[in-house]
């Protein structure tokens, strides 16, 4: 049921925007907001099970889709604009169809500790407010390349100015980044082995890809940074993120058969 009003919601959307009809995006949003309601029941019968919380890259992926589109459906109503819900609708739509579709292992959490809930919870919450940044810099890049092409120009005038996107992705970046901080700090306090618990990718990568965010936000005060430039950097940074969150999980889990869990000792 999810998967289809996503689908909806982004007809509805597409729709609003090519006929410029202003009910179409309202019904787009509704249905954006009912499949979020939607997608949350389903996904929290798949993560609660009866053993503890499946922690599985299916199921992580679901969730961080959850909170993408929690929070764009929040924004589009407090602005009246759906433009960045029509670009993560069918993703969502896709992770939602993958826990249908794709027949997976659990990965059953034991009793974790706070500091492991910390870092939990501080990831996916960088991860989401990353991944609206990436997205807000793909309307950035749609946009300048419509002005740069006068015959393009017309197809943009829905979205907001250059400056406002680029000022809401930047804010989002550097709350993105401060949690990301956050999620390493607390993660460097309880993980036991790097090795041992198939941690050194991700830890390498999620390092990188805070790295770039971090030289990002400098160059954007100290050098104005903005424009295409903003947009490659956000961008590859983001999918340096994606790498180090879910492209290190999908290897461990579905391909290795192993979990992040340090093996008991013996």
């Amino acid at each position: 049921m999810p998967i289809a009003i996503y689908l909806g919601a982004t007809g509805d959307l597409v729709l609003a925007e090519l006929r410029d009809r202003r009910q179409f995006r309202q019904t787009g949003v509704i249905f954006a907001a009912l499949g979020v309601v939607l997608h949350g029941l389903a996904l929290s019968h798949a993560i609660d099970t009866p053993a503890g919380w499946d922690s599985n890259f299916i199921n992580m992926l679901s969730l961080s889709a959850l909170l993408v589109m929690g929070t764009l459906v929040v924004t589009a109503i407090a602005t009246r604009s759906g433009e960045a819900c029509m670009i993560a609708l069918p993703g969502a739509a896709l992770c939602v169809a993958l826990q249908w579709l794709v027949p997976i292992e659990p990965l059953i959490l034991g009793q974790l500790s706070t500091t492991a809930r910390l870092h939990i919870i501080s990831s996916l919450m960088a991860y989401s407010l990353l991944s609206i940044a990436a997205i807000n810099a793909l309307m950035l890049a749609a946009q300048d390349y419509a002005l740069r092409h006068p015959r393009l120009v017309h197809r943009l005038e829905f979205l907001p100015p250059l400056a406002v996107i680029e000022t809401i992705m930047f804010r989002l970046i550097l709350g993105g980044w401060l949690l990301l901080t956050l999620s390493l700090a607390s993660g460097m306090l309880f993980i036991d082995n790097l090795f041992a618990q198939h941690l050194v990718h991700k830890s390498a990568l999620s390092i990188l890809s805070w790295l770039l965010f971090g030289l990002l936000l400098l160059g954007r005060w100290r050098l104005g940074w903005r424009g295409r430039r903003a947009v490659r950097w956000t961008l590859i940074a983001m999918a340096v993120l994606v790498l180090a969150y879910f492209g290190s999980k999908l290897v461990l889990e579905v391909f290795l058969d192993r979990s992040w869990q340090a093996p008991p000792p013996g």
